[in-house]
């Protein structure tokens, strides 16, 4: 009788035990982005950007041939997929053109063409931009920039300041898109 029992046993323990768990589901990749305070802060950098005057009214007019200086911040282009519809399936090309270019425009602003005319605020402003977009990327060093001819520095600060206007106002629209 006791290898009858331990047959039936071994039969019925399983309709005892409760049905095995459902494996959890596997969740998605979660971006660390904080978008709503990236959308503040580039907002504040817009608003800093429009209270910086030129210091001679002229350059405010001139147009300058848009060639790029050597080691310049890189432009966000079509190819970086920051328009909405590929923002809202994966940002990373988007966060990591925007990250390359904060980095590069941070050590501009820190270089001998912003010496005599600095802007402490912006600099903070993009650090704090900075320390939100690149959490997932670690905390890259400064490259100093070239030093440049001090007779080249206005204009140079010029097109620093304009293509910098152009990449805030785009990195904005980026994150006001991805906040809401």
């Amino acid at each position: 009788m006791a290898p009858l029992c331990r047959l039936c046993l071994c039969l019925c323990l399983p309709l005892l035990l409760p049905p095995p768990a459902a494996p959890a589901p596997t969740p998605a990749p979660v971006s660390r982005t904080d978008w709503a305070a990236c959308r503040i802060l580039s907002r504040d950098l817009s608003r800093l950007l429009a209270t910086v005057k030129e210091p001679h009214p002229v350059l405010e007019e001139m147009q300058l041939s848009e060639e790029d200086p050597q080691n310049w911040p890189p432009r966000i282009r079509c190819s970086d997929a920051c328009d909405p519809p590929t923002l809202d399936t994966n940002n990373t090309r988007c966060l990591h053109r925007i990250l390359q270019a904060l980095q590069r425009y941070r050590d501009l602003l820190g270089s001998d063409i912003f010496r005599d005319q600095p802007q402490p605020q912006l600099e903070t402003t993009m650090d704090q931009l900075l320390g939100l977009v690149q959490q997932e990327h670690g905390q890259p060093p400064r490259h100093p920039m070239a030093p440049s001819e001090t007779w080249s520095h206005q204009l140079l600060r010029h097109l620093a300041l304009k293509r910098l206007r152009s990449f805030a106002a785009v990195m904005s629209r980026v994150f006001t898109h991805s906040a809401s």
